[in-house]
């Protein structure tokens, strides 16, 4: 077999391999680029909390809610449900205090997760569901168990609230799933969904390189070596000045 007929069958295969790949890249590019990614991520319904005037002379010492939170790493003071709070972060994860009172609120109650999601959301919907899930669906990947609360709105609006910190971790939407499954399609991480420099991606990307190439190839040996250089020098000498 000769080398021109190796480079035509390694294009031929390769152009078969990566035919649909290709397809689903550009469609899945295609169908993400029709979507506000405000719309996706669900902010277009999320509440944005101004800044909170500090009260120096109102806050318990920061040091008797780190005693009592063990492998203690960090402190921050900030608002939950229109309260400051003080966050204190370790190893094994987060626990909320009321910074006026020295008080433990972690984990974060049923009542609490609904005030923290009724005040997150903007949209006209209502809570139909509230539960504490242990094992949540694919759609939420952070730490658990973690407060899900389900409204009735056009989009399903699905809010996901942290037990230990009482913030919105995650918006969730009709539309954000859409997304999701081409953005599945796109990075061709079908597992988590989140590495876009997956080995997969990474040897189809490699052989749409060789095919690109072998492309190339097969145009050079179409026609001989004088017929190429010829045309090469009659594109140049029609871009020329008379």
């Amino acid at each position: 077999m000769t080398f021109k007929a190796v480079i035509r069958r390694i294009h031929l295969w390769a152009g078969l391999l990566l035919g649909v790949q290709f397809l689903l890249w550009m469609a899945s590019g295609a169908v993400m680029t029709w979507f506000d990614i405000a719309l996706v991520r669900g902010e277009t319904s999320a509440f944005m909390a101004p800044p909170r005037e500090l009260r120096a002379s109102t806050y318990a010492s920061p040091g008797g809610v780190v005693a009592r939170t063990e492998g203690a790493t960090s402190v921050e003071l900030r608002t939950f449900l229109n309260m400051d709070v003080y966050e204190v972060r370790a190893a094994t994860g987060s626990v909320l205090f009321n910074a006026a009172t020295g008080e433990r609120i972690s984990p974060i109650s049923e009542d609490l997760a609904r005030a923290a999601a009724e005040q997150d959301y903007l949209g006209d919907g209502a809570i139909t569901v509230l539960a504490l899930l242990d094992s949540p669906p694919q759609e939420y990947r952070g730490a658990t168990p973690v407060w899900r609360a389900d409204f009735d709105d056009a989009w399903n609006t699905r809010l996901y609230i942290s037990q230990s910190t009482g913030e919105v971790v995650a918006r969730r939407n009709d539309i954000w799933r859409i997304y999701d499954f081409f953005w599945m399609l796109h990075i061709m991480d079908y597992v988590d969904r989140e590495d876009f420099n997956n080995p997969l991606v990474r040897a189809v990307s490699g052989a749409g390189l060789v095919f690109a190439f072998s492309g190339l190839m097969m145009l050079f040996f179409q026609n001989s070596r004088q017929t190429l250089v010829g045309d090469i020098r009659s594109v140049l000498r029609i871009g020329r000045r008379p």
